[in-house]
């Protein structure tokens, strides 16, 4: 598929999803949002992709929703689907990175706010260098938080941070955002998607039924009680030991202590 919006390529059993409108610092606007979508659902059935990295083009990881054609109010949408869309395009969004059961990497190259600040948050990991910025900005807007900022920021750095950043929109710089937690690693920029590769490399050499069932059965456990959460891992067991290859190969490699060669089957 040919994109306008968007860079995607593929690096063995890594891919990398760039948002690409640099002039807007990758503002998430209709084209952008459609080719997002149609990029991740191919990730999805793409079974020789294991892990997906999230970054941006320029100085920019994402400035949060294009309000270039902003009226100042929420619109309602022509057809009747729209008026009754409950979530809106931020919601379906917002579900977009988390629900791919596949680990997200985002690469977070720059300023990293709004929508776009929520995007990097519904990531698995976050890996960012010296120019990585967060800022919340919603209040600074007239709006509260959507995009699933207010699931996602609580989880990562807890409810009285994340009322801190809401509250405030104040600028977070690439060294507090380490010591909160909204970066998971910090490394010099001339590297960073080169780090961010080495990680979704040290992911993609483990079984990938079993590494995708790693994200389900961890998602789950925040909305699980421990007796839920048990009876989920021993679901997730089963789902994991449906690849009988890798489970012979994972035992060969070992008793010839060689490293495995693992395919999903």
């Amino acid at each position: 598929m040919t994109y306008r919006s968007i860079l995607f390529e593929k690096r063995g059993h890594v891919a990398i999803l760039t948002l690409n409108k640099p002039d807007r610092l990758n503002a998430i606007g209709a084209e952008l949002r459609s080719e997002v979508h149609a990029c991740v659902s191919d990730v999805t059935n793409d079974d020789d992709v294991r892990v997906l990295i999230v970054t941006g083009a320029g100085r920019g990881f994402c400035s949060g929703a294009d309000l270039t054609n902003a009226t100042g109010t929420l619109p309602r949408g022509d057809s009747q689907n729209e008026r009754l869309d409950e979530v809106g395009w931020v919601g379906r969004w917002a579900r977009l990175f988390h629900d791919l059961d596949k680990p997200v990497i985002a690469a977070v190259n720059g300023i990293a706010a709004g929508a776009g600040m929520s995007t990097a948050l519904a990531a698995d990991l976050r890996i960012g260098s010296e120019q990585t910025r967060f800022k919340s900005v919603f209040i600074e807007r007239s709006l509260s938080p959507d995009s699933g900022l207010s699931y996602f920021l609580p989880r990562v750095v807890g409810y009285a941070r994340a009322a801190d950043l809401i509250f405030t929109s104040r600028t977070v710089g690439a060294e507090e955002a380490f010591r909160l937690g909204l970066l998971d690693r910090l490394v010099a920029h001339d590297v960073l998607l080169e780090e961010a590769m080495k990680l979704a490399n040290e992911m993609t050499r483990w079984p990938p039924l079993a590494l995708r069932t790693s994200k389900r059965v961890l998602q789950h456990s925040f909305e699980a009680d421990l007796d839920d959460a048990l009876k989920y891992e021993s679901t997730g067991l089963g789902f994991a030991r449906r690849a009988p290859n890798d489970a012979k190969e994972s035992l060969q490699a070992f008793r010839e202590k060689r490293l495995p060669k693992y395919t999903g089957t």
